[in-house]
């Protein structure tokens, strides 16, 4: 049979089924649609959630002083721990696995500019604070460590802090602006970002100062001690030394201050790295579940097609049997209605992926919130459509197929159209 006699054979069978057919061509179309659009939905979910993520942190660690729940060395349960600024260099010390191991203090305080005043965080840390902090600067530029040996009053403002303090349209780097009406000179602005966690607030609304400034003139209150820090920033050489990272400075913190190491209330991680995991796993099992839907529309869209070849079948009979009396091969019958599934099945396949990457397109040209990267295709996402089509198609043709090539000629010279 000719490639013209098989099309011509191929829209007969469609339009003689017009409603069926045009209901099945949309559920394998649907099924296509499904996979790749939710799919593409998970992977923006993701992708747009590690991008917020990362203006949080990179590979961050963050290190509370609990109370102990066990007890250690001779010491009661239900001791306050505190963390001291000479905690850090030692535990960096101790700690191989980890690149930075620095302290932060953080406390209100009353902020005025010649043009207004605010009640900011103040905080301050060593300089790596903006790497692992994720703080880009817009202008000027953030303290270094120059600024720290010399015990320099310089401040670099969070965006919103800046646009509170300093007017629109007025300059803002060199000039003072009053902490505790002590006077700092504002040396940086940092660039505008978006958060979706804290653990002291937002960034854009505080006020970064050298470590040395921050604990001379701002030190925490009692009951704290005087060399107190609030926690302890804490970032490994790699990822995959991340948990050697985090067991060392536990172990370290332990020694220095007498609890036990397996006392997670002593000291509390905030471990944004698991958390990036936990989100990963919690993305994925969504993808997999709305993926699964998909391939469920799919598989039905395809038993759809079977049935509709098979009222083909039954409604050609008469012609099977005369092709067969004629000398038609088994092969033959069995080649043209395993062809004529998979055109009407990779047919609203293609109708189905085309629209479903146009969606994806047309979506993408919208304004995305904070935490959607919008609908992100990918070449896995596709791929698995295609390898599922197949599947599909191969299913839904052979059997219909098969039924064709192995009709009994004489009782199909007998069959009656419709019967």
């Amino acid at each position: 049979m000719s490639l013209r006699d098989l099309f011509r054979d191929v829209v007969h069978t469609l339009w003689s089924n017009k409603r069926r057919t045009f209901l099945t061509m949309f559920g394998i179309a649907w099924g296509i649609v499904s996979i790749v659009l939710m799919v593409a939905a998970g992977e923006g979910l993701r992708v747009g959630n590690e991008k917020v993520q990362a203006t949080f942190a990179r590979d961050l660690m963050i290190v509370f002083a609990g109370r102990t729940s066990m007890q250690a060395g001779g010491t009661r349960a239900g001791r306050r721990v505190w963390w001291e600024t000479s905690d850090a260099p030692s535990v960096l010390g101790a700690s191989p696995s980890c690149r930075y191991v620095m302290p932060e203090l953080g406390n209100d305080a009353t902020a005025r500019s010649h043009f207004n005043n605010g009640r900011p965080t103040v905080a301050g840390s060593y300089p790596e604070f903006a790497v692992v902090r994720s703080i880009d600067v817009a202008e000027g530029r953030f303290y270094n460590w120059q600024d720290m040996h010399e015990q320099r009053r310089v401040a670099f403002l969070g965006s919103e802090i800046r646009k509170q303090l300093f007017p629109k349209g007025e300059k803002a780097i060199g000039e003072i602006v009053y902490l505790n009406n002590i006077p700092y000179t504002v040396i940086g602005i940092m660039l505008d970002k978006k958060q979706n966690s804290s653990y002291d607030g937002w960034d854009v609304n505080k006020v970064f100062v050298p470590f040395t400034a921050m604990q001379q003139d701002f030190p925490n209150k009692p009951p704290a001690r005087q060399e107190s820090v609030d926690r302890l920033l804490v970032q490994p050489m790699s990822l995959d030394e991340h948990p050697d990272c985090k067991r060392e400075v536990i172990a370290a913190l332990a020694r220095l201050h007498n609890f036990d190491p397996h006392d997670k209330e002593a000291a509390g991680v905030w471990d944004t790295v698991e958390d990036a995991k936990e989100f990963r796993k919690m993305t994925d099992a969504m993808k997999y579940f709305l993926g699964a839907v998909g391939i469920t529309t799919l598989f039905l869209g395809g038993i759809g097609v079977m049935n509709v070849m098979l009222v083909a079948v039954r409604e050609r009979t008469r012609e099977i049997g005369v092709r067969k009396a004629v000398g038609a091969p088994a092969h033959s019958i069995l080649r043209q209605f395993f062809a004529e599934t998979m055109i009407i099945v990779f047919l609203s396949g293609g109708v189905g992926l085309s629209v479903a990457y146009g969606i994806c397109g047309l979506v993408n040209l919208l304004p995305m919130p904070d935490f959607f990267a919008g609908l992100l295709p990918t070449w896995q996402s596709g791929l698995l459509a295609a390898s599922l089509l197949g599947l599909v198609a191969v299913g839904a043709a052979l059997y219909p197929a098969r039924k064709a090539a192995y009709i009994d000629p004489i009782e199909a010279l007998r069959h009656e159209a419709g019967g």
